[in-house]
């Protein structure tokens, strides 16, 4: 199919309010009499001119769509990995993003994950054969933890398979913005960086899983190389989510600073209540797009929050435990290394999100504030008024579904919470370290 239907377009946009208002404010009446009163004006005709012309491109067509997609070409990349990974099994088609449950990607990701069970359970029974011969109370905290990084394994289905046609939907939604963008700014939308920041992750993920699962297996205990198979895919996973979280939240970061500079740049130009209204709809629709991103992939980052918090508190505590008991050793540092991943991913999360959210509304406001009101006809500033109104009824945030909102108040709640665990977990160490001290005591004085 070379064409969207309304119907599949709407869907994908989820209701998008720029579906009809853009084509209308385009024909309305009041613009055509503000081009007739314009004609002294050979600048602002050409522009007008050039701006009917490129209102005569379709976002819902696929292959206007496919054109001006630079964000897909520049991070599909990324996309493939998860592809081959058999995590989120998408397609390409027609200028838009899909996923299917009888395509191809589909039947890869499903023979993909049957044979990585087989390897993830054998070494799984094998973690579990440790976990129950295991007297020391310690090594029980090292057999957990090698558990629970088996354990994203099996939520593929939940948080990969489960999701896709809402990322599929999200992923569409980019490549209807660039083509809004470019029929009222102009300009086409640019990615500067993104495509070798794109290449540097993906291979920078695929390095970073062999380093640590190496690292681990040389650090730590009964944890043998070839275990390492089982792990390797999960790992590159938990990586690869940190790594399209940044470059999602990147892309909306280059989106709205575009967005804002040419605003400012069309009203020291042509300042009047339609190209306001063009810029509303559209930072609307990128709003919709940040909304979306949250919506998308609720699932995915509220498990993957909570497995990074988990991991933190219980490769913390058996670093300190160790540390109180025995002194600093290699398993300690084998610890260090899986406590500071985690939070470096849990951090990359929290920070990329805020670092979006925060420039978000900050230019286009900054624009709308400095503008001379008293210079401005009334239905203009009416159009102001509702600019900043839709500002602060549609706050910039990633909402994870009403789970949590993503930003660095997760981290510093997180990192509190942490806290209070491990002084809970270490008085019940120091309490056994105590009464170890006192029995070698008593069995010392005994003999």
């Amino acid at each position: 199919m070379d064409i969207i239907t309304e119907q599949e377009f709407d869907s994908a946009l989820d209701l998008s309010i720029l579906t009809d208002d853009m084509e209308k404010l385009l024909k309305s009446e009041k613009r055509k009499k503000f081009i007739k009163n314009s004609n002294h004006n050979p600048d602002l005709m050409e522009r007008l001119t050039m701006r009917a012309k490129r209102a005569k491109l379709k976002s819902r067509h696929g292959q206007t769509a496919e054109l001006y997609d630079q964000f897909y070409r520049d991070h599909k990349l990324l996309l493939k990995l998860f592809v081959i990974l058999g995590v989120m099994p998408l397609a390409r088609q027609a200028g838009r993003v899909t996923f299917s449950w009888k395509s191809y990607q589909m039947y890869y990701a499903f023979i993909f994950y049957i044979l990585t069970t087989l390897v993830v359970l054998k070494v799984g029974s094998e973690r579990v054969k440790l976990l129950r011969i295991t007297n020391e109370y310690d090594e029980y905290i090292y057999a957990i933890i090698f558990i629970l990084f088996l354990l994203p394994h099996f939520w593929i289905p939940y948080v990969g398979w489960g999701v896709a046609s809402q990322v599929a939907k999200y992923k569409s939604m980019w490549g209807t913005f660039q083509v809004r963008y470019y029929r009222v700014t102009g300009t086409t939308l640019v990615f500067p960086t993104l495509k070798i920041a794109i290449v540097i992750l993906f291979i920078g993920c695929v390095l970073l899983s062999i380093l640590f699962l190496f690292s681990l297996s040389q650090l730590l205990d009964d944890f043998l190389l070839w275990h390492t198979t089982a792990y390797f895919h999960i790992i590159t996973m938990i990586n690869m989510n940190a790594a399209l979280f940044y470059i999602n939240s990147k892309g909306t970061k280059i989106a709205s600073k575009s967005l804002s500079d040419c605003f400012r740049k069309d009203m020291r130009v042509e300042c009047n209540y339609i190209m306001i209204k063009q810029y509303r709809l559209l930072w609307l629709n990128l709003s919709e797009i940040l909304q979306a991103l949250g919506n998308a992939y609720a699932r995915t980052y509220c498990t993957y929050c909570l497995f990074m918090s988990i991991n933190i508190t219980i490769g913390s505590y058996g670093a300190l435990s160790e540390i109180l008991e025995f002194g600093f050793s290699y398993k300690v540092l084998g610890l260090v290394v899986l406590t500071i991943y985690c939070a470096s991913l849990l951090f990359i999360i929290c920070d990329c999100a805020q670092s979006a959210t925060s420039v978000m509304a900050e230019g286009v406001q900054s624009t709308l504030l400095s503008l001379n009101l008293l210079q401005l006809d009334v239905q203009t500033q009416k159009e102001i008024d509702h600019f900043i109104s839709a500002i602060e009824l549609n706050p910039p945030v990633v909402n994870l579904r009403g789970y949590a909102l993503i930003n660095r108040e997760l981290l510093t709640a997180t990192i509190s919470t942490i806290a209070i665990y491990l002084i809970v977990l270490l008085q019940f160490k120091l309490s056994i370290v105590a009464q170890k001290c006192l029995q070698d005591s008593l069995q010392s004085a005994y003999n």
